[in-house]
């Protein structure tokens, strides 16, 4: 590798980058916090919170150089190469200290993991979630990360195969971390089965700016998951966090004109969700288009999401908060997108399909996305079911129904029981009962998590 020097600004912007993009998950957790019942938001938000814990130290021990060492035969990074990261103290990957980039990465690690929680919430077992983050971050996520991430002469002399000999555009992960995490978050939903009362009765979000504060700060975090990618200041780093603002905007405006059309109004968390299914979608091509094309996907992804996150009612499976409809559609339309809207000057002489490119790129992104998912689908169900097999994947039945949190936590997201006191001094209690479902609208009952993600 040519030694460059270390720049400055370059490592400022990365180590700033990283920071950003580690607010993101306890963000998440704000937002998928949200979104359940007000009986299980603790469990929720811890499902994210322990994800920074497990996979930062299993990053530290050998994540890293699973994928970001010498690679076998573009699968694989040598975990060994980089253990305990050792030899990174004095090291330099490009314009930046080694340590600057394993911080980013790391990051990004932590994320990909704590997106599947959404689709499992209010039925699985914590240990059984902890279990599974970390077998998921080995087996799965590291060498995607691999695959996707590793360019050859980067951090190591050989790379992963979808970067390097399929020449996927993949700038900041729509593959690796949103198709990742949504096909195992399909494969868990899909073991641990249905809520009970899916599909019956309404699961209303119990907190609605949760999720609102949830997904803004998400939004400001992005721009250091994608900008930061370019690994500089530099004028990638402008143009992806113009395509970033670009193709958000246009999502939870499409968003929210689809609900207008469809539903006959323009939920919040339909715009939440919008901003989320926008930035899903930008991600992995946020380098290789051009603003009016970051517009367009923007709104393909504003459209093609909010309808998707309904099919979990007609085929069955109970993804909780979305995130199959969201990220692992989004992840998939980002990625195709690049096939079709990429620019010559921005991707060393290659064009998309809509620039008179013909349709080889689309095929190798096409490729690389289904290659994702069926290796992350398959491996995912294989965890699950040996999770399910050992020491059990599901809560039972009475502590679905009296909640996740005192359960799982002892503790509770609310204590509501005192809510005032009489003139004599005694505790008053005041039990909350929600309103009747059919009294809110004269149109047959659809539960919101139809519009989240």
């Amino acid at each position: 590798m040519i030694a460059l020097e270390i720049s400055a600004g370059d490592t400022a912007w990365v180590l700033i980058s990283a920071a950003l993009v580690l607010f993101m998950t306890p963000m998440l957790a704000f937002f998928y916090g949200g979104m359940v019942r007000a009986k299980g938001v603790l469990n929720m938000m811890m499902m994210s919170i322990i994800a920074m814990g497990i996979v930062g130290v299993l990053w530290v021990l050998f994540g890293f150089s699973e994928a970001f060492g010498n690679s076998w035969h573009g699968l694989i990074g040598n975990p060994f190469q980089y253990a305990g990261l050792k030899g990174l103290a004095t090291a330099q990957f490009g314009t930046i200290p080694a340590f600057a980039f394993v911080g980013f990465q790391a990051a990004f690690a932590i994320l990909a993991v704590a997106l599947i929680s959404g689709a499992v919430a209010d039925r699985m077992k914590f240990g059984a979630w902890c279990l599974f983050a970390a077998f998921w971050s080995v087996l799965v996520y590291f060498p995607a990360a691999h695959w996707v991430f590793a360019f050859d002469g980067y951090a190591a002399d050989k790379g992963g195969w979808i970067a390097n000999s399929l020449k996927v555009f993949d700038f900041a992960g729509g593959t690796a971390i949103h198709i990742n995490a949504g096909a195992a978050a399909l494969a868990l939903a899909i073991v641990l089965g249905t809520r009970k009362g899916f599909g019956t009765r309404p699961m209303r979000p119990h907190n609605l700016t949760l999720v609102m504060l949830g997904a803004a700060g998400l939004w400001f975090g992005w721009f250091g998951f994608n900008a930061g990618s370019a690994l500089g200041a530099n004028g990638t780093a402008s143009l992806a966090w113009t395509n970033t603002l670009a193709a958000t905007c246009a999502a939870m405006s499409a968003w929210a004109l689809t609900e207008r059309i469809r539903d006959g109004h323009a939920t919040s968390l339909g715009a939440a969700s919008g901003v989320v299914a926008g930035l899903v979608a930008i991600t992995p091509a946020c380098a290789t288009v051009s603003p009016l094309g970051a517009l367009a996907i923007g709104v393909l992804a504003g459209v093609g999401c909010c309808y998707a996150v309904g099919l979990k009612y007609k085929l069955g499976y109970d993804d909780s908060l979305d995130v199959v409809g969201v990220h692992l559609v989004g992840g998939i339309i980002g990625t195709l997108a690049v096939g079709l809207f990429c620019k010559a000057d921005l991707t060393n002489g290659i064009n998309g399909l809509f620039y008179g490119g013909g349709f080889e790129q689309l095929g190798r992104q096409a490729l690389g996305a289904v290659a994702m998912f069926a290796f992350s689908f398959i491996v995912s169900s294989l965890i699950a079911l040996v999770i399910k097999k050992t020491i059990g994947i599901r809560v039972s039945n009475e502590v679905e129904y009296g909640g996740m949190d005192i359960s799982q936590h002892a503790e509770i997201g609310y204590d509501l029981s005192i809510i005032g006191y009489s003139s004599t001094k005694s505790v008053r209690r005041t039990i909350i009962v929600p309103p009747d479902a059919s009294s809110l609208t004269d149109k047959p009952a659809r539960t919101q998590e139809e519009a989240s993600a």
